[in-house]
């Protein structure tokens, strides 16, 4: 029997890890029609499945659902990164099918798939479940509050008889800190899709034990899908119509900013494409001066493109981690879908939310009085971490000697089932 679960329902990845006894843990393996992986793309598909009768939905989750939608495209309902509506009080749920879902729903519906796809390796019994949440939750006004009841509104429907919260960046720290030779000063920078948060802890190794004293947590809901934002906000807005203009009676009026900032977040698109505002931006079109760039939009929409548009600006912000230049192609846009992008012109994009992560670390050592030479090691952990303009805020403030890195979609999840096995638990407690 397993001990403990530790999950680490991402913004853009799910991965669980089992622990074993003795300090040991491993990742839970899925398998579905695409293969077999240990962490999981957290999104769903939805489609209707004459077999399974009138109502009933074929549901896939992680990249079975990405196959599943880009193999039927208009028949099937794709959701992405739903952990961005968590503290969203806005967000009072979508229609699927003409069937409301809840976020609690759409979270329940995801681990049970993901318990399908583990098959024998999900344990029958656990002691518990310790699982991940940031210091602060995505989002312009996040509730909290709102967000944890619906995390335990889903994970007490799937019958865990423990259910524990742990800072993501702090069960980060525990898992690195396991290789720790000496007593340290240890501040972890997490840089998920949706948040950056930051954990100072002091490890003390005592008979062996490691012993942990949580000096101080801060973060700011910018990470990864902000600069994705940003790069479509300057290479592909200004093609489907932003800064362009329409006819109102008499007056010539700027195209609403509020649709492109619905676009920027790609994975929001299925949402957008059943909004009041998507009706008004469909009805634009007969009095705009550039209706084809509307048209362009609307089509954009209504043909689901949100997941190669993500697929187009990771790959593009990826090639700049290790070029300085690098092409962004995404062909809906025809010609104008490929463009050359400079690192330089990304860097001055991402500023001001370079800034805010800047400015959460300063919160952090300003409200624990500590310097910048009190700490002795800086893990960074994160797909955002491999961005050098992110990168060079650490190398700058602490040194390069000081930084490492590894395991950036393992870590949080194999830490936390690591602090399940704790007795302690309760010191670890988010």
């Amino acid at each position: 029997m397993a001990r403990a679960l530790g999950l680490d329902f991402g913004t853009t990845n799910t991965v669980i890890a089992l622990a074993e006894g003795g300090g040991a843990t491993q990742s839970m393996p899925f398998t579905n029609s695409t293969g077999t992986t240990d962490s999981m793309r957290t999104a769903l598909s939805f489609m209707k499945d004459r077999q399974l009768g009138a109502q009933a939905l074929k549901v896939e989750a992680g990249q079975a659902a990405i196959r599943q939608f880009i193999n039927n495209p208009g028949d099937c309902r794709f959701l992405q990164s739903i952990k961005t509506f968590a503290a969203s009080a806005l967000f009072q749920g979508t229609l699927i099918f003409a069937r409301r879902h809840q976020f609690e729903d759409l979270m329940e519906i995801f681990l049970r798939r993901l318990s399908t796809y583990a098959g024998d390796a999900w344990p029958a019994e656990t002691s518990r479940i310790v699982v991940g949440r940031p210091v602060h939750f995505a989002g312009a006004s996040a509730d909290e509050k709102l967000a944890m009841e619906r995390y335990n509104a889903a994970l007490t429907r799937l019958g865990f008889p423990e259910i524990h919260y742990v800072y993501e960046p702090v069960a980060a720290a525990h898992y690195f800190a396991q290789n720790l030779k000496r007593d340290a000063y240890v501040l972890v920078a997490d840089f998920g899709g949706g948040t950056t948060d930051y954990s100072l802890i002091r490890f003390e190794r005592e008979a062996g034990r490691l012993g942990a004293t949580p000096v101080g947590h801060s973060g700011v809901g910018i990470a990864g899908d902000q600069f994705d934002a940003r790069m479509i906000e300057h290479l592909v807005a200004p093609e489907i119509g932003k800064g362009s203009k329409f006819k109102s009676f008499d007056k010539v009026l700027d195209v609403p900013t509020n649709y492109y900032t619905s676009f920027s977040r790609w994975n929001q698109l299925s949402i957008f494409k059943g909004s009041k505002e998507f009706a008004d931006l469909q009805s634009l079109v007969r009095s705009a001066l550039e209706p084809e760039k509307l048209e362009l939009f609307i089509d954009l929409v209504e043909h689901d493109e949100g997941y190669p548009l993500y697929q187009a600006v990771s790959a593009t912000k990826m090639a700049l981690s290790t070029a300085e230049e690098a092409e962004f192609r995404f062909s809906p846009l025809g010609a104008a879908g490929r463009k050359l992008v400079r690192r330089n012109d990304f860097e001055a994009w991402i500023t001001e939310d370079l800034l805010r992560m800047e400015g959460a670390l300063d919160e952090l050592l300003t409200k624990t009085q500590t310097s910048a030479s009190a700490i002795d090691k800086v893990f960074l952990t994160g797909g955002t971490s491999f961005v050098p303009a992110v990168r060079d805020i650490f190398i700058r403030r602490f040194g390069a000697g000081k930084i490492e890195s590894g395991g950036e979609l393992l870590s949080i999840a194999h830490g936390l089932a690591l602090i399940g096995e704790s007795e302690e638990i309760g010191q670890w407690a988010a």
